[in-house]
């Protein structure tokens, strides 16, 4: 009975802590609104506006919804859209410029 009791103040402790933990993330880093923290390992991830981002690098394709569609899943996936029109995919990373569709032609714009 004694170990049962030990056990559960063990794991109501854990628990405590856990959440005193989120509380002091959020009061020490106030001013990042744009960022949320996201799973157990506590990494900042940047939320960013795909719609909009791939609206602008979009914007002179010769098929903007094509383009628009396709630079949507990448953002989704990847967490980036290159800058500009045109190029600069190797800023995204492996993860963006190795992304291909089923006939191995890069997906990414």
């Amino acid at each position: 009975m004694a170990v049962r009791l030990l056990l559960l103040m063990g794991f109501l402790l854990l628990c405590f802590a856990e959440v005193s933990s989120d509380l002091k993330i959020e009061e020490e880093l106030p001013h990042l609104g744009q960022f949320v923290v996201r799973g157990g390992n506590r990494r900042l991830m940047q939320d960013i506006d795909c719609g909009e981002l791939c609206k602008q690098r979009c914007s002179l394709h010769s098929r903007p919804r094509v383009c628009k569609r396709a630079c949507g899943t990448c953002c989704v996936r990847c967490k980036c859209v290159p800058p500009g029109t045109f190029g600069n995919r190797e800023l995204c990373g492996k993860c963006y410029t190795d992304m291909t569709t089923h006939g191995n032609k890069t997906k990414c714009p």
